[in-house]
């Protein structure tokens, strides 16, 4: 049977390299489209028309988020993998405490990155009851860690991470009884795009942090066995691309 996979935040970066390597395992995706007019996402699709399907989604949106879901559940009756991806910087958050802060553009960036993805879940929730699987992943962040906080800045991004870490813990209550499985996933220092140009001084191309991201988002376990749990289906944990535990 078909293993079928939702991706947010899909144009570009981490999202589109998760679509690619899924693809390349057999994987339906369908896949959350942001910016019709960057060519990449159509340009996979073109490898795999039979198994890519582009789909119009604003996270920030509840009538996106909805139409979204409307669409995938006209082509297939369940998901089996959700993954929450979308997430934004603000370069205004950078400024320091003697300047003005942009409230509103912090606003926009805890929009995005943390009620996106309770928007997603909810509104994708009956097309993953019926999967044997039940897979909520989340690409969360180191920045949201408080106990391992170091920065002096990224205000809205930071908070934006832990109270998402928050969110996925009540979710986790909650559906873990019923079934559900969880993956909260900090993928390292990428060179992406969530300035809007991509980050040429990070450390991980997107198609490399992707390899153990979906590693560890499938059955199969990403790092080593001696730092990857193997229960953590039952408890949640912050995880990176090295397979180690972060302290919230």
């Amino acid at each position: 049977m078909d293993q079928i996979a939702f991706i947010t935040g899909a144009d570009r970066g981490l999202g589109l390299a998760l679509a690619a390597r899924l693809l390349g395992k057999g994987w339906i995706v369908f896949a959350g489209q942001y910016m019709p007019a960057w060519p990449d996402l159509a340009a996979l699709q073109a490898q795999y028309p039979a198994c890519l399907h582009l789909i119009p989604l604003d996270v920030a949106s509840e009538e996106s988020v909805q139409a979204a879901a409307k669409l995938v559940a006209e082509k297939t009756d369940r998901v089996d993998l959700l993954i929450n991806n979308a997430g934004v910087l603000s370069a205004a958050d950078q400024r320091g405490v003697r300047e003005p802060r942009d409230f509103d553009d912090m606003l926009r960036v805890y929009n995005v990155n943390t009620l996106g993805p309770l928007r997603v879940v909810d509104a994708f929730f009956p097309l993953m009851e019926s999967s044997a699987m039940k897979r909520l992943c989340f690409v969360s962040s180191e920045a949201g860690s408080i106990n391992r906080c170091w920065r002096k800045g990224l205000y809205g991004y930071c908070m934006s991470k832990t109270a998402l870490n928050m969110g996925v813990s009540i979710l986790f209550n909650r559906l873990r009884p019923q079934g559900y499985t969880f993956r909260l996933y900090h993928p390292g220092w990428m060179r992406s795009y969530m300035n809007g140009v991509k980050n040429p001084e990070a450390d991980l191309e997107p198609e490399e942090a992707a390899i153990p991201a979906v590693a560890y988002f499938l059955r199969e376990r990403g790092g080593s066995p001696q730092t990857l749990s193997r229960h953590d289906d039952n408890r949640l944990v912050l995880r990176d691309y090295l397979g180690q535990e972060w302290p919230w």
